[in-house]
């Protein structure tokens, strides 16, 4: 059983690029598009007792402009890839008995995607955060 958790785990994080197939953009009410959300990040914890656990994050993209936003789909794969790394080296250095700090890894992620992108516009949203 914990095999089969740690290859599930391991598939998730080595295969960041495989991922970008299950972002998918939402319609809003208007027919326009401007939110892409990107399946769950996860990075590797330790708890309070002294164990393992999983950092899990939902994070989207809301783009507005239509340019930008087909650049962002194009780069979903390298936008995923950087989110993983900015996570896992922010659980990295995570004190086991805190929450995570969605200030501090909201501005590190923008900056990734504004980094990626080559310009601003982008808006970056977290959604939930939990620790398993």
């Amino acid at each position: 059983m914990r095999r089969r958790r740690l290859l599930a785990l391991a598939v998730l994080l080595a295969a960041p690029g495989l991922m970008a197939a299950g972002a998918k953009t939402v319609k809003t009410q208007g027919g326009a598009s401007s939110y892409i959300q990107i399946q769950a990040l996860a990075a590797t914890v330790r708890r309070p007792n002294g164990r393992r656990g999983v950092l899990t994050v939902e994070v989207g993209l809301d783009v507005p402009d239509a340019k930008l936003r087909k650049e962002a789909e194009l780069q979903l794969p390298r936008l995923r890839a950087a989110f993983v790394q900015t996570l896992q080296t922010y659980a990295a250095g995570m004190t086991p008995a805190l929450p995570p700090n969605p200030d501090v890894l909201g501005a590190a992620m923008q900056r990734d995607a504004d980094r990626i992108l080559r310009q601003k516009g982008v808006k970056l949203l977290l959604g939930t955060m939990l620790i398993n």
